[in-house]
């Protein structure tokens, strides 16, 4: 199915739009009238504190036929047993490695599992990664994150998902950010799959470019923000809220995508990875994979991020006398991989799309024997790599916990992972040590 709706271009833009129906639905040089045009209710939805500088205030203002507050009072939901802070556990340095997670029966709420996560929503500090999993639509039912931001990434079939903002269609090989308190709802053709990077402080924003120049990576007019859509239908309807980690539902009676019109600049927007301008070395030596980031969500510390979303695309790799696979590394950040489509090229073998490994922070990981003995022998020649292929890594500054669900009940783990490195040998040509000269 092509993509049936249409958007706006750009990344952090002040867009305005109003669903044709209804012309001349946005108020003219005001946000909050006496008497909003249509009968509408104003309805302002901040993303950042009011005192924040004007190059990170996030806002939006919506009119709509009901505002948001008319439903009864939250109560806790139920029906998804493993998703939000569970990952007070006890932790794990070693290296691991998910088979494809099953695709569970149910929609995408019920769908929700976390596999790891550091620090707490409470304080607006930390990270979270899950997967989804689903087979039915979300039917007069809605979704909003009250803790941070989600980074969804579909593996297997096309979301077709409503917000209050319009409507997104996000197949694999493309991702969508929905902000915090967006409300949603998810609807699918058939089985899905994919991944959600989940940041409790502040939100997505396209990395700096330094000495590249003013073009490359992922460039801003390739991000697409919903226009207005609405629905005037009394329903209903549930919705359903993550807070402070915990699940929990209201209902209403009227569906919660009514607006007809809006501006602002706090949005959801989706984006193709295939329009991903890649950078490379064309020398020599592996350039680190921070080349490759598509959305960083910093934290106060420069240069430093709570989260990044990275992917390696398909590119040509020319390096001269080179290790070209990813170096063996030991990092001060947490790594986790997920792989949408194809075969990762330092491991070929046990990494299936739909699956995932995480390396924890200084646990060290790399190549595994087959791939460093095949790469340190091979004729180096120019080569189209990862063709058919896209990885990708959620990379964070937090040290991660797996959850329970990550550790056993999945029942995904692939305990002989550790064993990619045993057949590593030693090349060493130099003289022997020296008995008694150890230290």
């Amino acid at each position: 199915m092509t993509d049936p709706y249409k958007y706006l271009s750009g990344f952090g833009n002040e867009f305005a739009s109003e669903d044709p129906r209804c012309p001349g639905s946005l108020p003219t040089g005001q946000n909050n009238p006496q008497k909003c045009p249509y009968g509408l209710y104003a309805e302002q939805l901040s993303g950042s504190a009011f005192t924040c500088p004007r190059e990170t205030n996030q806002r939006s203002w919506l009119y709509r036929i009901l505002p948001s507050v008319k439903h009864t009072d939250f109560v806790k939901y139920t029906n998804t047993k493993h998703f939000g802070n569970k990952w007070h556990v006890e932790p794990k340095p070693n290296q691991m490695r998910w088979k494809p997670f099953d695709i569970t029966e149910g929609d995408f709420v019920d769908g929700l599992r976390t596999i790891c996560g550091a620090g707490d929503p409470n304080v607006r500090a930390g990270v979270a990664i899950h997967v989804y999993s689903c087979t039915q639509s979300m039917l007069n039912r809605g979704f909003y994150n009250a803790d941070g931001d989600f980074l969804i990434v579909p593996q297997e079939g096309a979301l077709n998902i409503t917000t209050e903002f319009g409507k997104m269609y996000v197949e694999p090989n493309e991702i969508c950010v929905i902000q915090q308190g967006i409300r949603f709802s998810v609807h699918v053709e058939s089985k899905s799959r994919g991944y959600i990077l989940e940041v409790f402080e502040g939100h997505f924003k396209l990395p700096n470019l330094g000495p590249i120049g003013a073009n490359g990576l992922a460039n801003p007019r390739d991000f697409l923000t919903p226009v207005a859509h609405y629905e005037d239908r009394e329903c209903s309807f549930t919705i359903i809220s993550k807070f402070q980690g915990t699940l929990f539902s209201a209902n209403q009676n009227h569906s919660p995508y009514d607006v007809v019109a809006w501006h602002g600049n706090y949005a959801p927007y989706k984006y193709d990875l295939a329009k991903f301008m890649v950078i490379n070395a064309v020398a020599f030596d592996h350039a680190d994979p921070s080349i490759f980031t598509v959305l960083t969500c910093p934290t106060v510390k420069a240069g430093v991020a709570a989260a990044d979303f990275v992917i390696f695309p398909p590119r040509w790799s020319v390096q001269e006398h080179t290790f070209r696979p990813p170096y063996y590394h030991r990092n001060c950040m947490s790594e986790f991989m997920g792989l949408i489509k194809g075969n990762y090229e330092a491991k070929e073998e046990g990494f299936a799309p739909g699956g995932a490994t995480l390396h924890s922070m200084m646990t060290p990981h790399g190549p595994d024997a087959a791939c460093f003995d095949k790469n340190s022998n091979m004729k180096l020649e120019a080569e189209k790599i990862a063709v058919g292929t896209m990885a990708f890594m959620f990379e964070s500054c937090y040290s991660m916990t797996v959850t329970d669900w990550g550790n056993t009940i999945c029942e995904k783990v692939q305990p002989d992972y550790i064993n990619c490195w045993s057949t590593i040998t030693k090349h060493f040509t130099g003289p022997a040590t020296i008995p008694g000269d150890s230290h």
